[in-house]
């Protein structure tokens, strides 16, 4: 099909995961490079994320914001990429845990590390996730259970989930335990995040000598 496909990114952001998601599904897409502060403040980039935020994706006119909504997105209008669930159980997966790392994970990830720690006891309860240490208990249970996120096939969700995995680690908000260590270097041999880092780094290094 020949599909306009157009994507809005800074390869220092979480277009990174989008990236990875272009690049595993494999249909041809224009990229876009934005500033922070400038060209992502544009009334032309406002008038597609009135956040002003990256990334974001033009897929036939139809605009689709937030990452893991992206990745979701990209599965399901390329299901050739063979990254959809298949039977009950993997959708019951696939969903449960694309939507915890959404909600609950990155909320853990970014408040403790803006609060410089865990809420208050009697304030847990206000809030989606309880405590970070309990989010990422519950995320070590899920990686445990089965070689991907879904089940026994690598999923879009895998690679929403993954690469908070492998940020937390590298950046030190999330601890490397050793099944987060396992299951991130099973997604680390993945062609197309191969290509998305390289096509990132490329970007990195021309927007600094620009």
């Amino acid at each position: 099909m020949n599909q306009e496909l157009v994507f809005y990114t800074n390869p220092q952001s979480r277009g990174c995961i989008a990236r990875w998601m272009l690049e595993e599904v494999g249909a041809p897409y224009k990229t876009e490079v934005l500033a922070y502060d400038t060209e992502m403040k544009s009334p032309g980039y406002l008038a597609i994320n009135p956040m002003g935020k990256v990334p974001a994706i033009v897929h036939n006119g139809n605009v689709i914001t937030e990452t893991a909504a992206i990745c979701a997105y990209l599965a399901d209008v390329f299901p050739e990429a063979g990254l959809l669930p298949q039977t009950v159980e993997e959708k019951a997966n696939y969903y449960r845990w694309l939507f915890f790392a959404a909600g609950p994970l990155e909320s853990a990830l970014t408040n403790r590390k803006v609060f410089d720690g865990e809420p208050a006891v009697e304030k847990q309860r206000m809030l989606g996730y309880g405590t970070c240490a309990h989010a990422l208990d519950t995320l070590s249970l899920a990686v445990k259970a089965n070689p991907y996120i879904a089940g026994d096939r690598f999923t879009a969700a895998d690679v929403y989930l993954g690469s908070h995995i492998g940020w937390g680690m590298q950046f030190g908000t999330m601890e490397k335990r050793d099944e987060f260590v396992e299951y991130f270097a099973r997604l680390e041999e993945r062609p197309a995040l191969k290509r998305a880092m390289q096509l990132d780094a490329e970007l990195v290094k021309e927007t600094s000598e620009a």
